[in-house]
């Protein structure tokens, strides 16, 4: 591969705050590294305190006027942005393996991801009805939903681009303003992204983007009465955090957190298509998905055939740079490898058996990048930290259930309810398992359960509030009451 190939594309590097690209006050600057070579290929403006409160007043003051713009023009210019991002597509997926190490195939899937999550928001934004209630004579009571106003969003590194997009559109749909503080790790996506909003005719100080120290920008923008929402996609510990620091000026919240879904597979499944798709889920974007499945539970009596399937599949991954012809990327830092390092460790310790995998990727290239294994763990148990703890990683533990309620009682013993799975010919078991697993989303025979139009999120410590369809949309409106009296 040329280096011309494996180059950054142009893109900014600078803070974007009411509607100009500037450094910060600091001068200080963060190296951007790729994990699949280890190299710096971006120097990153630096913001504190300062430059987050520009960020806030240039988005409350421009708040107003984009409130107040006609519907069918800002629809227009969120269809401006789609088209843009549509057009520059190739550039953007390119962007995001170089910072985040996915294959290219899985960023390009997600820029065209993000293209949607503004076409909907922007004809969302036209359904966005109020209410009129039964009143008494002389009166109507009405109910208008509003925009809330400034809203702060803090995205995470492991879907860059299509975090930016679910949380930013259906913000900027509903008419409020934006600040946006993504991933020092890598922010070079959200940098392009904000890119087309200037292209595409955002009016200055609509929305914002700051990147540095996460407690500095995070606790300025919860402290601030004038950020009135706050959306955040993170680890559950930092959104604990957040949740705290908000109380102090009542802020509305969404919180998308941790999981460790369950994938449970009954003796009467088609065990290709469950084998294919959980190939397809636990190693997409190497593991590192919120939604990942996490612990997979077999009927006993099929465990041996489901078994063999799934390591004859897991043995034909590539793993590799993203830029070439790979089925998974690299992690996104050592400190990932080390995790699933210990994670094995205490497992194996503890009983369990590697079937496939195991270990670190060595020799060549990989030496240059993190490069892990995909890796099938069998005879796991509870008395493991693997089954208790987010993997965020390539690996697939292995647990046997005799009984379908074993079953559901072992899928539910997570603190986290995020996504869970089930594989079944059963009719009346879907019904009884969909409705009995303590998640926000399910999965009956199909991994694909983020869609633009759907709901995505989850309950206990995987947070609250949800994005994507009209739910995520209502999360950015207030709604008001008006009771009119026509005449005395």
């Amino acid at each position: 591969m040329s280096i011309k190939e494996t180059a950054l594309p142009k893109v900014q590097t600078k803070l974007f705050i009411n509607g100009k690209w500037i450094d910060g006050d600091s001068k200080e600057v963060k190296d951007i590294i790729n994990p699949a070579t280890g190299e710096v290929i971006a120097k990153i403006a630096q913001a504190g305190p300062g430059e987050t409160k520009q960020a806030i007043k240039a988005a409350k003051d421009a708040f107003p006027d984009w409130a107040n713009m006609e519907l069918a023009e800002r629809v227009k210019i969120l269809h401006k942005i789609a088209d843009l991002m549509e057009q520059k597509a190739d550039k953007l997926a390119k962007i995001m393996t170089l910072e985040q190490g996915k294959p290219l195939k899985e960023s390009k899937g997600e820029v065209l991801t993000g293209v949607e999550n503004f076409r909907f928001a922007a004809e969302e934004a036209r359904r966005l009805y109020g209410e009129t209630i039964p009143a008494p004579n002389n009166h109507a009571f009405i109910v208008k939903k509003q925009p809330i106003g400034v809203v702060a969003a803090i995205t995470p590194w492991n879907f860059p681009g299509g975090m930016v997009t679910r949380k930013i559109a259906p913000a900027l749909a509903t008419g409020n303003t934006v600040i946006l503080k993504p991933s020092g790790d890598t922010p070079l996506s959200a940098l392009a992204i904000f890119e087309i909003f200037e292209e595409a005719g955002l009016p200055k100080g609509v929305a914002n983007i700051v990147m540095g120290s996460s407690k500095e920008i995070g606790e300025t923008l919860t402290d601030s009465d004038d950020v009135r929402k706050l959306t955040f996609t993170g680890s559950t510990k930092v959104g604990q955090s957040l949740f705290k620091q908000s109380a102090g000026t009542l802020k509305k919240i969404s919180l998308e957190l941790g999981g460790h879904a369950p994938f449970i597979v009954f003796a009467d499944a088609n065990l290709e298509q469950a084998t294919s798709d959980l190939v397809a889920a636990k190693f997409r974007n190497n593991g590192q998905v919120c939604v990942s499945p996490n612990r997979i539970f077999v009927a006993k009596e099929i465990k041996e055939a489901f078994t063999k399937l799934l390591i004859t599949k897991v043995e034909k991954l590539k793993v590799g740079n993203g830029l070439d012809d790979v089925n998974i990327g690299p992690l996104i830092r050592e400190d990932a490898m080390d995790k699933i390092d210990q994670q094995l460790k205490n497992a194996k310790d503890k009983g369990a058996k590697v079937l496939t995998g195991g270990g670190r990727l060595t020799g060549s290239d990989y030496d240059k990048g993190n490069f892990y294994q995909p890796t099938v763990l069998d005879e796991v148990t509870r008395e493991m930290d693997i089954f208790y703890e987010e993997t965020f990683g390539p690996v697939i533990p292995l647990i046997n259930f005799e009984t379908e309620d074993e079953a559901i009682e072992l899928a539910n013993d997570s603190e986290f309810g995020l996504a869970s799975y089930f594989y079944t010919k059963d009719l009346a078991r879907v019904e009884k398992v969909s409705s009995a697993l303590e998640y926000g989303m399910v999965g009956a025979n199909e991994i694909a359960i983020s869609n633009p139009e759907t709901p995505f999120g989850g309950v206990k410590h995987s947070g609250f509030g949800r994005e994507n369809g009209h739910f995520g949309m209502e999360e950015y409106i207030d709604v008001k009451f008006i009771n009119l009296k026509y005449r005395d």
